[in-house]
């Protein structure tokens, strides 16, 4: 014991030669693991160099490994515990509403149609309701060349051509629509062609 206490008085006398910019630090043996305190160890223990330390942190290589361990649990701790990224939302699906289409409904019961303006601006319709069922990718800019579409099929001569880029409209934001488009299309090239064929038989008489 008397050993101990001159041992400690001796460890003390040399801590206060130290300057208070740096305080002493030891590296204490505590039931067979190492510890670090700023107090005299109260067995068996030494302590630290100037040179081993280095802005208050203890540099051994123990405590390096045990540090990047720390550090790698945290990593995979925060990863299994971070919300996953949201996924891309896709545009939504814009149709007309129920009053567009009681606006087309009052276009297609107009007398001054053509039979071909007035089964396109039904064809509209369907389209529309279609579109309100979920069926087909449209923006807004594609219901506006469709009420475009609709709106010249008054005219003359713009009738046609209006149809036609509608048409494209719906082939490209519904795949299925686009198909029996196209088949309407070939059935009317059909049609076309017969009664072509038929008015030169009648010629020729």
């Amino acid at each position: 014991m008397p050993k101990f206490r001159l041992i400690a008085t001796a460890l003390l006398c040399f801590a206060g030669a130290i300057t208070t910019a740096q305080a002493q630090v030891w590296k204490c043996t505590i039931d067979g693991k190492v510890q670090y305190s700023d107090q005299p160890c109260p067995a068996k223990g030494e302590a630290m160099t100037s040179r081993s330390l280095q802005s208050n942190v203890i540099d051994t290589s123990a405590d390096r490994a045990a540090i990047e361990r720390a550090k790698a649990a945290a990593a995979e701790q925060q990863a299994a515990t971070a919300t996953p990224s949201a996924a891309p939302v896709a545009p939504a699906n814009v149709c007309p509403s129920d009053r567009d289409i009681a606006g087309m409904e009052t276009k297609a019961s107009s007398i001054s149609l053509s039979p071909e303006a007035k089964r396109f601006v039904q064809d509209e319709i369907r389209r529309a309701r279609q579109c309100q069922k979920g069926q087909g990718k449209y923006s807004a800019a594609d219901w506006t060349v469709s009420k475009q579409a609709v709106d010249a099929q008054s005219s003359l001569t713009g009738g046609p051509d209006a149809r036609r880029r509608a048409e494209a409209v719906h082939s490209a934001a519904d795949p299925a629509e686009g198909d029996r488009i196209a088949r309407q299309r070939e059935a009317e090239e059909r049609e076309a062609a017969r009664r072509e064929r038929d008015l030169r038989l009648r010629s020729t008489r």
